[in-house]
Parts: C-alpha cells; sequence; structure tokens
C-alpha cells in the first residue's frame, strides 16, 4: 500500500460505510495492525472533537461510525431521507421498551396498524420476531442499537437509553 496516512484510511472507511464498521474488519480490508487501526480512531475522534465538528466517531455496539453529534441532527434531518416513518418509530419505540413483548399486546395496544408496521421494521432489520402460540414475540435487534447510537444492545440498556431521551438528556 502506498504510504497513506492510517487516520485518513480510517476516516474513509467510516465515512463510506451506512454502519458501523469493527476494527477487525478494517484491520483486514484496509490491512492495517490493530493497535494502528484503533489510535488512527482516536486520533480522528480527537480530530472531530478539537474543531468542533458537527459529525464525531462514535463507538455502537461493536463498532465505529461517523454520525452527525446530537445537537446537530435536527438540522440534519431535514436533508436526510427518513428510513423509519414517525408512525412505525412509535412501533419500534414500544418494541424496545417492553421487550420482549407479543404483537398481539402491542395490536390492543397501538391498533391493527402494528401488523404492517412489524413487517416494516423486520424488513429493515430493527425487530426481530419468534412465533410464540397464535403470535409473534418482538425483540430489538443489534442493528436497532447500531441504528439508534445506543451504547449496548441489551433491553437494559435500550430502556435506559430511552429513558434518557424522555427526559430530554442527551
Amino acid at each position: 500500500m502506498l504510504d497513506l496516512d492510517p487516520v485518513r484510511i480510517v476516516e474513509a472507511v467510516l465515512f463510506s460505510s451506512s454502519q458501523p464498521v469493527k476494527v477487525s474488519d478494517i484491520e483486514l480490508q484496509a490491512q492495517m495492525d490493530g493497535t494502528v487501526v484503533r489510535k488512527a480512531i482516536k486520533q480522528l475522534q480527537k480530530e472531530y472533537d478539537e474543531r468542533g465538528s458537527a459529525i464525531e466517531v462514535a463507538k455502537t455496539g461493536t463498532g465505529y461510525s461517523l454520525v452527525v453529534r446530537e445537537a446537530y441532527r435536527p438540522f440534519g434531518r431535514q436533508f436526510s431521507p427518513q428510513e423509519v416513518p414517525d408512525d412505525v418509530l412509535r412501533t419500534a419505540a414500544m418494541v424496545a421498551y417492553h421487550q420482549p413483548v407479543l404483537q398481539s399486546d402491542l395490536a390492543r395496544t397501538l391498533g391493527g396498524r402494528v401488523y404492517e408496521d412489524v413487517r416494516e421494521l423486520s424488513k429493515l432489520g430493527l425487530v426481530t420476531a419468534r412465533k410464540k402460540g397464535q403470535t409473534l414475540q418482538l425483540s430489538t435487534t443489534k442493528r436497532f442499537s447500531e441504528y439508534f447510537g445506543i451504547e449496548g444492545s441489551s433491553k437494559t440498556a435500550i430502556k435506559k437509553w430511552m429513558e434518557k431521551k424522555a427526559q430530554g438528556e442527551q
């Protein structure tokens, strides 16, 4: 490989990826040592922080990604396509908060629209559905945590994150 800056290589990888990237994947694909990759990530985080960028390097689950800082997200959202419509987000929030939850229980609470919402959430890889009697038992996936920038994918971590958001905390 040419004498390229490892920090810029990591930046290019994170910028190009639509989901968080593991250190081991960067190591393998960019043919760089894991220590070099981790140092590059730390340097990149420092650079974005020092210049007060609207972008930050975020650790999400087991990977890293470039994301818009919380304070600037309302501005970015206006120009980015919305993957999950607001009404589907309501169903996603209920699944996340009450997981594992039966689809039939959600339908009693939110109405029949839940069935279409669950299909959409499953298609996006945010919710997993397992047959449980005559209905489905719903839980969030690792991708759910990655998508919403939640540190950890346990139901406890997700619930704590949701409670903080509901209280207006960053």
